[in-house]
């Protein structure tokens, strides 16, 4: 083969194969790698409707346990999607909100449920 040439494969040109890469080298492959963890996007859906404790979060999402909640919480709060206060009472309480890049992407999920929802009636039982 001369240079330039592209190997081919019964006469078609073949394609180069992409070398494996880590999620965070691609934007949305990262993304949908963090929101598909089963926990963030639903902690970050309940805290769209507005602030909620440590304990509300929990009540809300019965199966989660606190371990994995403060790991979700923290990763949340790493992508600056929520943000977390101190309320000055006593005793101290501590309130999780989103924050502003956070409310940008409940949209998204928004449309990810509708979407989810009508695909899930239009599946043919098994």
């Amino acid at each position: 083969m001369g240079s330039g040439t592209v190997p081919s494969i019964s006469g078609i040109a073949a394609l180069e194969i992409p070398s494996p890469r880590h999620p965070s080298e691609c934007p949305v492959e990262d993304w949908l790698s963090f929101l598909g963890h089963r926990w963030n996007a639903l902690i970050l859906w309940h805290l769209s409707t507005g602030d909620k404790r440590f304990s509300e979060l929990m009540t809300v999402l019965p199966h989660i346990t606190s371990k994995v909640m403060t790991d979700r919480l923290r990763a949340l709060m790493e992508r600056d999607l929520i943000s977390r206060s101190a309320v000055l009472t006593f005793p101290r309480t501590t309130t999780y909100q989103i924050t502003a890049r956070g409310r940008a992407l409940t949209p998204i999920l928004d449309q990810i449920e509708q979407w989810a929802a009508k695909s899930h009636r239009a599946v043919p039982p098994s």
